[in-house]
């Protein structure tokens, strides 16, 4: 096992996570009962579920569900999916795989945590800042000048946690040529893909390119992570075949029922995604009045794709204060900046993460305002 630092954001939300009154960071959409999801079977997922046999599983997944997920990308077959316990197997076992000492890799920040660590117990990383002045936009000059002769790798995350950034087409395409013509490896974390507004989704990197890595789970814009199922997707199959050897030292295998919801869930997936982004819209115009009442404690805009995203805090007392005492005094959770800190780039300092895709935020809301109103004035 490799010497990895803590874990900061699961750390945190061993502490807070299932304690805590309301939880408004959370990075998934707002789930739903088995019993609802099972309503959604057609008659050969109910089948499925009803005969299931708890056996072993084949290592890349079982085969209807990889060609489930195959249909959601447009030059995907199933041979091309392997599926595993989550998207964090997936990452982890992808930056071992692939990378080795004396590559280099390109990661964005802010980022998830183990985009970062991960790499940097394998080899050298190069960080490339989402800079808020700019709204998080990608910034494909800055990725080509950090490239080297050395750069195995650029790993980008889009929609991006904790941001909730886009990159326009023209940015995103631009990217993937790129690392094509440079023989490098586009590894693309997706997993809130599914959950835009008023913008489509970015083609997934593996349908623009044969050697890009398409990272995706059903935790996020599919609002199911209990079913632990991810994968990655790629048209160079060597890849995946190094990717399954390396699971054989892991999970071995996926679990056979959360394999079957997560069919059902895949061939249901219009409508889930659909209910999701109802969600995320209903919920925009609560934030967005919350904030309107402290203009001189708050700056956010929504995200721009997914469910989470990053707003200011100005108050005087700083934001690690003001997430500590919040959940402390009104149990209200939200993640401050030093989560998202990172070791390769400068990183803002006075931002949280919010999430907007679970249902009734409003007690929660009223919990914090309740909180801000009875406070001595910390602007």
């Amino acid at each position: 096992m490799p010497s990895l630092p803590e874990f900061r954001l699961e750390t945190y939300f061993s502490r807070w996570e299932f304690g805590a009154r309301f939880h408004l960071t959370a990075s998934d959409a707002q789930t739903l009962p088995l019993s609802e999801l099972l309503a959604l079977a057609d008659d050969d997922g109910r089948e499925r579920w009803e005969s299931l046999a708890l056996g072993y599983t084949e290592t890349r997944g079982l085969p209807a569900l990889r060609e489930e997920i195959a249909r959601t990308y447009e030059h995907v077959v199933p041979e091309d999916v392997l599926c595993f316990a989550g998207a964090e197997e997936a990452l982890y076992l992808a930056m071992r795989t692939l990378l080795a000492p004396g590559d280099h890799v390109v990661v964005l920040t802010p980022n998830y945590q183990a985009a970062e660590t991960v790499p940097l117990e394998i080899c050298d990383v190069t960080g490339v800042a989402l800079r808020a002045e700019d709204d998080w936009a990608l910034d494909v000059d800055a990725i080509e000048q950090a490239l080297r002769p050395a750069t195995r790798m650029v790993s980008v995350n889009f929609p991006n946690n904790p941001t909730g950034a886009l990159p326009s087409p023209e940015a995103w395409h631009r990217l993937v040529r790129l690392c094509d013509a440079r023989g490098i490896t586009l590894f693309s974390d997706e997993v809130y893909r599914g959950l835009e507004l008023d913008r489509a989704s970015l083609p997934q990197a593996t349908d623009l390119s044969p050697s890009a890595l398409s990272l995706n789970v059903m935790s996020k814009a599919y609002g199911l992570p209990g079913l632990r199922i991810g994968w990655i997707a790629c048209r160079d199959r060597s890849v995946l075949d190094r990717l399954e050897r390396a699971k054989h030292y892991t999970t071995i295998c996926n679990s056979a029922p959360s394999e079957v919801l997560a069919l059902i869930a895949l061939r249901a997936r219009d409508r889930l995604l659909s209910r999701n982004r109802e969600i995320v819209a209903r919920n925009l115009p609560v934030f967005d009045e919350f904030f309107r009442g402290y203009p001189d404690l708050f700056e956010w805009a929504p995200p721009q794709g997914g469910c989470v995203c990053y707003p200011r805090y100005a108050g005087a007392d700083g934001v690690e204060a003001m997430c500590a005492d919040l959940v402390e005094q009104a149990g209200v959770l939200l993640l401050p900046s030093s989560i998202y800190r990172s070791e390769l780039t400068e990183t803002p300092q006075d931002r949280f993460r919010l999430g907007v895709g679970r249902l009734d935020p409003e007690p929660a809301l009223a919990a914090w305002g309740a909180w801000l109103d009875q406070r001595p004035t910390v602007a």
